[in-house]
C-alpha cells in the first residue's frame, strides 16, 4: 500500500524519502554536506559559495531538491552566511527547539527529507522581521527559468 502525498500550498510533494531514495540521496554528498546536513553541522562564516549569490533564482534543499528560498527575500545581514527573512513556502521549513552548545535556537529544516539547513531568529528585516540563517552548503542556487533539480523523481516545478 502506498503513502498518500502530502502536499504543501504551493504544490510541492512533501512525502519523505524513502530509505533507498535517502541512502542514493547521501551517497551523493561531500564531507563537508554530510556533516551539515545530516549532522547539524555549521560551515564557517564568510567561507559559502552563495554568499555574495545575487541572481534571480530559488534556493533549494541540497539534498532532495525542495525549493526552501526565492531570491526576492535575500539579504546582506552581514553574518557571514546567507540570510533570508521568509521562506518560498511556510510548508517547506520546519522549525525545531535546538538547545546544543548551552543556547536556545530554533533550527530550521527542509520539511520534505529533514535536512539541517540553519537555524531562524527574529532579529530579520520587514515584513517578517526574522532571519533565516542558513547554511550555503545546505542549499542549490536554481537560476530564474532553470528546471529545478528532482532527484526524488516527484516532478517538482515552479509555480
Amino acid at each position: 500500500m502506498t503513502q498518500a502525498a502530502t502536499l504543501s500550498s504551493t504544490g510541492f510533494d512533501l512525502t519523505p524519502p524513502t530509505e533507498p531514495e535517502r541512502e542514493r540521496l547521501e551517497a551523493d554528498l561531500t564531507a563537508e554536506e554530510a556533516r551539515v546536513l545530516l549532522h547539524h553541522g555549521t560551515e564557517a562564516p564568510f567561507c559559502g559559495g552563495l554568499l555574495g549569490e545575487k541572481s534571480p533564482g530559488v534556493y533549494g534543499c541540497r539534498l532532495c531538491g525542495l525549493p526552501l528560498f526565492k531570491h526576492e527575500t535575500k539579504f546582506e545581514s552581514g553574518t557571514g552566511w546567507p540570510s533570508f527573512y521568509a521562506p518560498f513556502d511556510e510548508d517547506h521549513v520546519r522549525a525545531v527547539r535546538d538547545t546544543s552548545y548551552g543556547m536556545v535556537r530554533i533550527e530550521t529544516r527542509c520539511a520534505r527529507c529533514d535536512s539541517h539547513q540553519g537555524h531562524v531568529f527574529p532579529d530579520g528585516p520587514a515584513p517578517t522581521r526574522l532571519r533565516y540563517c542558513i547554511n550555503s552548503v545546505s542549499l542549490q542556487f536554481v537560476k530564474a527559468g532553470d528546471p529545478l533539480p528532482d532527484p526524488l523523481h516527484r516532478g517538482d516545478r515552479l509555480p
